[in-house]
């Protein structure tokens, strides 16, 4: 890489990072298109819009991903938490019938 013009190295990996970034965006809007038929589904039949034991089980998954993906688990954490109280706040609309 020391032989690369510093400046076009930089181009392509912001390159990469972006290409990264819109996979991440379609990804996302793909879970929440999921989620939000579970929320319906919940909603249906009179489930709780949110299941702390499924929770507790899946951060722990994505914590052992993150570790075999050599990403930061308590980033993951944080990620998961981020999305879930989106997904709860989803589910706890459809429920009063937003």
């Amino acid at each position: 890489m020391s032989d690369d013009d510093p400046t076009q190295t930089l181009l392509r990996l912001r390159s990469s990072i972006d290409n990264v970034d819109a996979a991440l965006i379609f990804l996302l809007a793909e879970r929440f298109k999921c989620t939000k038929q579970v929320g319906e589904l919940k909603a249906e039949h009179g489930m709780p819009a949110s299941d702390p034991a499924r929770e507790e089980r899946q951060l722990a998954r994505l914590r052992t991903l993150a570790h075999d993906a050599d990403l930061d688990p308590e980033f993951a954490e944080k990620w998961f938490n981020f999305v879930v109280a989106e997904v709860i706040r989803h589910h706890t609309e459809a429920a009063d019938g937003r």
